[in-house]
Order: C-alpha cells, then sequence, then structure tokens
C-alpha cells in the first residue's frame, strides 16, 4: 500500500471521529449546557404523550397546549393534555393558532371554550406564523382587534408567539406593550429589527424529551425573565 493510500486513509479515520464528535455535540440538549428556565409546547402532532416521564423531568418547568385553530379546529388532545400535564405537577398554558381572515370574535369563541380559566397556571399565547394573504395593514388591524378582545376576555394580555423574520416583516411596534416569544432555530440568540426585548425564546423544532415521540419545540426564558412573569392571575 502506497504512502498516499495509507495518509488517505488515516485522513478519513480522523474525519469521521471528528464528525461524531460533531454529532454528540449537537445532540445536546439546551438545557443540559445553561441554567435558564425551560419549557415545551405541544399540540396533537406529538400524538399520545407519557406525562408522567414529562413530569419527572425537572428541567422542563412548563408547558403550552395547542388548544384551538382559526374559528371551528380544535386539538383533539387538548383535553385530555391538559388533565395529565396538571397530574404530574407542570404549569400549564394554552394557545391559539391565529387566523386572519376569520372573524375575530368567532374565534375568541372557539378559545373560550377550550381554554377555561380555572384550568390555567400560564397566560393565554396567540401563534401568529400567517398573514393568511391580507395586507400588511389590514393584517395589522385584525391582529389588534384580537389581541384585544382576548385581553378584555381574560383580564391580562396574551403573550404572542411568532418567527424572528415574520416578526420583522409584519408585527414591528405592534406588540410593545405585549410579552413575546421568538421563533429562530439557531445557535445564536434572536434579535428583532427594532431591537425590542424578547421575554422567551422558542430555539428548537427538533428537541426531544422522554415521554414524547418524536420531535418536540422547545423553549427557554431569555435574559432575566422568569416564569413568575407569564403566571395566569386569577381573579
Amino acid at each position: 500500500m502506497t504512502r498516499i493510500a495509507l495518509f488517505a486513509i488515516s485522513f478519513l479515520i480522523v474525519q469521521t471521529a471528528q464528525a461524531q464528535d460533531f454529532t454528540k455535540y449537537f445532540d445536546m440538549q439546551c438545557e443540559d449546557t445553561c441554567h435558564h428556565v425551560h419549557g415545551i409546547d405541544l399540540s396533537h402532532y406529538q400524538g399520545k404523550v407519557f406525562w408522567d416521564a414529562i413530569g419527572k423531568n425537572a428541567k422542563m418547568a412548563y408547558v403550552y397546549l395547542k388548544a384551538t385553530e382559526g374559528g371551528d379546529n380544535i386539538d383533539h388532545m387538548y383535553q385530555e393534555n391538559i388533565q395529565l400535564a396538571h397530574q404530574h405537577g407542570l404549569k400549564v398554558g394554552s394557545y391559539h393558532f391565529y387566523r386572519a381572515r376569520i372573524p375575530q370574535q368567532r374565534q375568541l369563541e372557539n378559545f373560550m371554550r377550550q381554554c377555561r380559566p380555572g384550568d390555567q397556571d400560564l397566560i393565554p399565547m396567540i401563534d401568529v406564523e400567517t398573514a393568511s394573504g391580507l395586507g400588511y395593514d389590514e393584517f395589522r388591524d385584525s391582529l389588534t382587534i384580537f389581541l384585544d378582545l382576548v385581553e378584555k376576555t381574560y383580564k391580562q394580555k396574551p403573550l404572542v408567539y411568532s418567527g424572528a423574520n415574520f416578526y420583522d416583516k409584519y408585527l414591528e411596534g405592534l406588540l410593545d406593550h405585549y410579552m413575546i416569544m421568538i421563533a429562530q432555530y439557531t445557535e445564536r440568540e434572536p434579535k428583532l429589527r427594532d431591537g425590542r426585548d424578547i421575554t422567551m425564546w422558542q430555539y428548537t423544532g427538533k428537541g426531544s424529551i422522554n415521554g414524547v415521540r418524536g420531535h418536540v419545540d422547545k423553549s427557554r426564558f431569555m435574559g432575566n425573565h422568569k416564569l413568575r412573569e407569564i403566571r395566569f392571575r386569577h381573579r
């Protein structure tokens, strides 16, 4: 065997070992390497969830569950999930996926039928990911009306979830008085174009956790923000 061939084989062995180390590094979960307050969000897409296993994971302090979408859609796992999540000691909140073309009152009533104040540990979250084909101003007006309705109903401002790019394009300057969760699946922390404060960061859509088959969305608090800031205020 020639020296060149031996060198090539040695190089491949080293590269393979380095690649394996690289993979191991990125298989590590964020909560294993930091001290932030972490949580997850779930919907029917995760299927049957083994809440006893999740409840034993001390690194997960909260969970947001999908309750509804638009004017009629109800997540069929919501009632089971919220009941079992409470039984296993998790702080639970509920979210609604907003569809801007559907009348706001109809969407609110859909959400209210599922998201009952007595079941909530955390403030409602509104998931805003699409303008539904509306123009910039029409979409922003639509969302503002809906957020006002949610606030009046639950007597507290909801948390608003969106992606970093979608926020910069449609939401800049609109949510200054709301806490926000921003999705950005990169190693670096998100920074919005207007520089505003971010309460929570959804840092992966491909996390893993005992009790859930497949991928799960994970998030954490940013900076000095704490879980108490999003607690549901019961009156």
